[in-house]
């Protein structure tokens, strides 16, 4: 995979070496509403802040390296938020959709949901749908849009087709749990991040992320900039990533 490059624009350099960067990065993109709290604004100034604030992030990822993104939009809890929320959300969704897919299909970014696809409007899962066929072929950035998504539920589906499938007993091992993921072909995620300062995965990835390093920031998502994707990237440099096993056995294997 290469760098996605916007037009005209200078290059970000990696804040890493290559064989120290992270090949995935996954972000719960929290604070949307605080950030329009703090200013006075409504909430949906704050989503769509937020949405305008994505842009920036994946440019940056891809011109340091990052080969695969996923993004936490909306979860399966959040359809307990007041109904206008919800509706100004998946209306966000579609926008979004319409209004920058063609610009992702041309700088080679791959579409992918992962959640499920049942609840959400019939006119946006058609959106939805029609962008990963679109896309499927792009190899620059895969991006995952965890949208009507829960880590729970996505291990409960998992369970479910396995028996379906009539997996023997003796089969049913963790390569094989991964496999049946709505991420099942791609690495688990090396970083996760998580703005707004809050210290939870909140059914993010539960499976995927056993052994990712997590990255927690005051910074409400609106203003996670360039510098802040930096900064984890920095900070996730720094981390040793031992597998279970002692510094001495890193050591010895070149880790």
């Amino acid at each position: 995979m290469v760098a996605i490059v916007p037009d005209h624009a200078p290059m970000l350099p990696a804040p890493l070496p290559p064989d120290k960067m992270p090949r995935h990065v996954a972000i719960i993109m929290d604070g949307n509403g605080r950030w329009a709290k703090a200013r006075g604004l409504p909430r949906a100034e704050g989503h769509r802040y937020g949405t305008e604030n994505l842009r920036r992030i994946l440019n940056a990822a891809g011109q340091m390296g990052i080969q695969i993104m996923t993004i936490y939009a909306f979860s399966t809890e959040n359809w307990g938020r007041p109904p206008a929320e919800v509706q100004m959300l998946m209306r966000i969704l579609e926008t979004v959709i319409e209004r920058e897919l063609l610009e992702l299909h041309q700088k080679g970014v791959q579409l992918r949901h992962i959640g499920e696809l049942d609840g959400i409007p019939a006119r946006l899962q058609r959106k939805i749908r029609d962008a990963m066929e679109l896309t499927q072929n792009n190899d620059k950035l895969i991006l995952n849009i965890a949208f009507n998504y829960g880590g729970r539920n996505e291990i409960v589906r998992a369970v479910r087709h396995i028996v379906e499938d009539g997996v023997p007993v003796d089969r049913i091992d963790e390569k094989l749990v991964s496999r049946y993921l709505y991420t099942g072909d791609l690495p688990d995620p090396d970083l996760i991040i998580r703005t707004s300062g809050e210290l939870r995965l909140s059914n993010f990835l539960i499976w995927q992320g056993a052994y990712s390093e997590l990255y927690a920031t005051p910074i409400y998502w609106p203003d996670f900039d360039e510098n802040a994707l930096r900064e984890a990237l920095l900070e996730y440099g720094r981390r040793k990533r031992r597998f279970g096993k002692t510094d001495e056995q890193i050591e010895r294997e070149g880790l």
